[in-house]
């Protein structure tokens, strides 16, 4: 491998480990052009979609190279985002060398995430603070707090398994929905849309919809586009999740009547 291509593969390393890290496309093209920068090379020019990354450099001279990458939509890991930050402006300031800067590379894709019993806390958590705030009382936040964990260690096992991302927001709101019922339907005094709404929260797409936003805005708009339609289908299949358990349960003999 030429020493051009090596620089220009270690800097689309980098912005790709960034892009499937969650972070936003200006960040990784940002990021980008700056390492290359810092590598000396030449006319070099990149294109950075929610899915894909296309970069070339020295166009003009006999070590022409480019690299086109796809790179699928995944979940946020700051962690990852933080680490390879720091690795790009140690890059930019000649701090880190080529060699050392591949080793930084894989140490930062090594970064693991959050042991699963510290997810499924901090999923129960955010589900019962957020039934709280949305008007429900301290037994349904609670009731939120448990249905959070297990629905955290459900988009766990998913995950592992490749289970499609729209298949898990409907099982997992089919779910929350299913066991709120359940708790009315034992003549507990507990308000169910307040469980299903502060349950669901963490299958949301706010980080997709701000995205594509912020993206729309800056110009981007086939990565907006992207990640605009990412979100509207997770909330159709959120909406699908808890719609048809509703349905079905008041058309069963002995339901109770939702309002």
């Amino acid at each position: 491998m030429s020493d051009s291509k090596e620089r220009l593969t270690l800097a689309v390393e980098i912005a790709d480990l960034l892009l499937r890290s969650g972070a936003e496309i200006y960040r990784v093209e940002d990021t980008l052009l700056h390492i290359l920068d810092a590598f000396d090379l030449e006319n070099f020019d990149v294109y950075v979609l929610s899915n894909g990354i296309f970069a070339s450099a020295n166009e003009d001279r006999e070590d022409a190279c480019s690299i086109i990458r796809h790179v699928p939509l995944s979940d946020v890991h700051l962690g990852k985002i933080a680490a390879l930050n720091q690795l790009s402006r140690e890059i930019c300031s000649h701090a880190c060398d080529i060699n050392e800067a591949w080793a930084r590379l894989n140490q930062c894709k090594a970064i693991p995430a959050p042991k699963p019993w510290v997810q499924g806390l901090s999923c129960g958590v955010g589900c019962g603070c957020f039934t709280a705030i949305f008007g429900g009382g301290f037994l349904d936040a609670v009731f939120t707090f448990v249905l959070g964990i297990f629905l955290q260690y459900m988009r766990m096992d998913h995950e592992a398994r490749k289970t499609s991302k729209f298949m898990t927001n409907i099982v997992g709101s089919a779910f929350l929905t299913a066991a709120s019922l359940l708790l009315l339907n034992l003549g507990l005094p507990v308000m169910q849309d307040k469980i299903v709404i502060g349950g669901i929260v963490p299958l949301l797409p706010g980080i997709a919809l701000t995205t594509s936003i912020r993206d729309l805005f800056n110009g981007d708009y086939l990565s907006g586009a992207i990640h605009l339609l990412d979100a509207l289908l997770t909330a159709m299949c959120i909406a699908v999740g808890v719609g048809f358990v509703m349905v079905f349960y008041q058309h069963i003999p002995g339901g109770i009547r939702l309002s």
